[in-house]
């Protein structure tokens, strides 16, 4: 008996397989934009990826599922969850080399819980017809009464808005972000609602002249049969090209807290870090890669260079409490 134990444990069926390993994500990212990177990864390293997708709820699932969650990682869609991911404690540090040398410091936590993986401009569209291009444009201009019932935006609570007024808090102080707001709230042609795609299609519609949206709506509208004619009515702007830079934000990950297969979590952070990845994931959804030198999607070179705000991530999140609370002072979004 010991001797037919000795033959099975010493067969391929007692040795651990590359095949049987795995890692275990938790996704807000849609599974079209991730999975050619997870079936190139395990292409390469033999290692299983599997994927729970969902918009909503994901932060509120590792909670509470606590130590006995099988999530490895959490793949997120904006900045804001991966900030409530490490206030809430539920992300551990991303110990990596690699992952340092091809992100650079404005896009990783300082200490490790959180790494962008691409970024987003928070860009100013304009009417082709009623305005044109507005190459010196800036945020604080969308107080200007110049634009007084011109502005269409969606909620200023979104994590996409709520960087943009964090940043500015960053940069200009909190009472003047306070007059900025109700300045930008003055101007806009209707009550905040809707996406960033709406926003554009307003302005086609003549309902505005500006939206705010991401940049990575342009290109998606551009390609989508029934919203071409949306993007081709307006021009993409890049705000406050002769100062700071525009405003960036950005997807990105963690490995959680109780990582059960922390190693194979790591490699598929370090894959997704590097360059062959970054060009896979970004041009996939039209976003910026966040890796250095990595090539852009055609479609997002046309757009042309710009200037990023050189503020880093994480010293613009320690304003975002700042920049809820003048949101509801302002009551921006009644």
């Amino acid at each position: 008996m010991k001797r037919l134990l000795a033959a099975v444990c010493a067969s391929l069926l007692c040795t651990p397989a590359i095949a049987d390993e795995e890692v275990n994500i938790y996704s807000f990212r849609q599974p079209f934009l991730i999975q050619p990177i997870l079936d190139k990864f395990t292409a390469q390293t033999g290692v299983k990826t599997n994927v729970v997708f969902a918009k909503k709820g994901l932060i509120e699932r590792v909670k509470r599922e606590g130590k006995h969650s099988r999530a490895d990682l959490v793949l997120t869609s904006n900045f804001s969850s991966l900030i409530q991911l490490e206030e809430l404690e539920l992300t551990q540090p991303i110990k990596s080399e690699k992952v340092n040398n091809n992100i650079p410091s404005a896009f990783r936590d300082p200490q490790g819980e959180w790494v962008a993986l691409t970024k987003r401009v928070r860009n100013v569209y304009s009417s082709k017809e009623r305005l044109g291009k507005l190459n010196a444009l800036t945020y604080e201009e969308l107080a200007d009464p110049k634009y007084q019932g011109k502005i269409c935006t969606r909620s200023g609570k979104h994590p996409y808005n709520l960087g943009l007024v964090a940043s500015m808090v960053a940069h200009h102080g909190e009472e003047d972000t306070k007059k900025w707001l109700l300045g930008v709230k003055a101007n806009l042609a209707r009550k905040p609602q809707g996406n960033d795609r709406a926003q554009v299609k307003a302005v086609k519609e003549g309902l505005c002249d500006l939206a705010l949206g991401n940049s990575y709506y342009f290109g998606k509208m551009l390609t989508d049969d029934k919203q071409k004619a949306w993007a081709e009515s307006v021009y993409i702007n890049f705000p406050n090209q002769k100062d700071r830079g525009s405003h960036l934000n950005v997807s990105g990950v963690v490995m959680t807290r109780y990582a059960k297969n922390a190693d194979n979590a790591l490699k598929l952070i370090e894959f997704m870090s590097s360059g062959e990845a970054q060009n896979m994931y970004a041009s996939v959804n039209m976003e910026y890669p966040v890796k250095p030198g990595v090539k852009l999607s055609p479609l997002v070179a046309s757009w042309g260079d710009f200037k990023e705000d050189s503020l880093g991530l994480a010293e613009i999140a320690k304003y975002r409490p700042v920049a809820l609370k003048l949101i509801d002072e302002v009551k921006f979004d009644l």
